[in-house]
């Protein structure tokens, strides 16, 4: 999709706006380049800087590798389009249910990711859900909720009890339907939404093998999560970040447009 009628021109656009337009953008398209799309099924979203009340999701259709900055939709948490430029049906209707519970909820939380992929939803169905059985894993010890699959998330009803089951975490396992991951920046929640898949791919992996699986003890699992904090803490997510973004420097079109 490549319909002119939605760009937009960034210098009519809140600079800190357009700056997270363009890391929404980017993320949609990492997504992509990592295969962990649902073709259109899943979503991302990121508040907007100093609108209180508004964040950006993208437009219902929009494949993940073709996503523009100008793709990206403004909604408030109502559901209701605040974009001119886009009809009241531009956005996913359970996208909206997910994200506007998450971004009302958690002031401290600026981009909510949810994702459908095989390894994610194996793991969600299982009863046990993701075990302390990798490194990758251990960054989530203690510190991810896990929702009750209700049906396709259309019920209004459903935001609060997402809420209460994602808790003070910035990751979630909503059963029997894929991944949560939040983050206080762009760059954060890819952090969390990559390691939580990785753990996933790892979980299933090592399942199918057959043989006893070997848990750390409970010292170690609390070790690694507290190291992962303090790895978030000193910046190390950013770092990764960047490096990701020339992952997607080289697209037929340019993420920031």
């Amino acid at each position: 999709m490549r319909d002119t009628a939605y760009s937009i021109d960034p210098s009519t656009i809140a600079s800190e706006e357009w700056r997270t337009r363009c890391d929404l953008a980017a993320l949609y398209r990492l997504i992509a380049h990592f295969r962990w799309t649902d073709h259109i099924d899943t979503h991302i979203s990121a508040r907007v800087p100093d609108e209180p009340g508004h964040y950006l999701i993208n437009r219902y259709g929009v494949l993940f590798h073709e996503m523009r900055a100008s793709d990206l939709v403004k909604v408030d948490y109502d559901g209701e389009v605040v974009d001119p430029r886009f009809a009241p049906d531009s956005v996913n209707l359970a996208g909206f249910n997910i994200h506007s519970a998450v971004h009302a909820a958690r002031p401290d939380v600026a981009c909510v990711i949810h994702t459908h992929t095989a390894a994610g939803i194996a793991v969600s169905a299982q009863e046990d859900g993701l075990l302390p059985i990798s490194q990758h894993a251990l960054k989530f010890h203690r510190r991810l909720g896990y929702h009750d699959y209700e049906g396709i998330a259309l019920d209004p009803d459903e935001r609060s009890r997402l809420v209460r089951d994602l808790g003070p975490h910035m990751a979630m396992i909503l059963r029997n339907h894929g991944l949560l991951a939040t983050g206080r920046c762009v760059a954060e929640a890819f952090n969390q939404i990559y390691f939580l898949e990785r753990a996933c791919q790892a979980q299933v992996q090592a399942m199918a093998g057959g043989r006893q699986l070997r848990y750390p003890p409970e010292t170690v699992r609390e070790r690694v999560a507290l190291q992962e904090e303090d790895a978030i803490a000193r910046g190390m997510h950013l770092l990764a970040w960047e490096s990701a973004l020339r992952l997607i420097a080289n697209g037929e079109t340019d993420y920031r447009s």
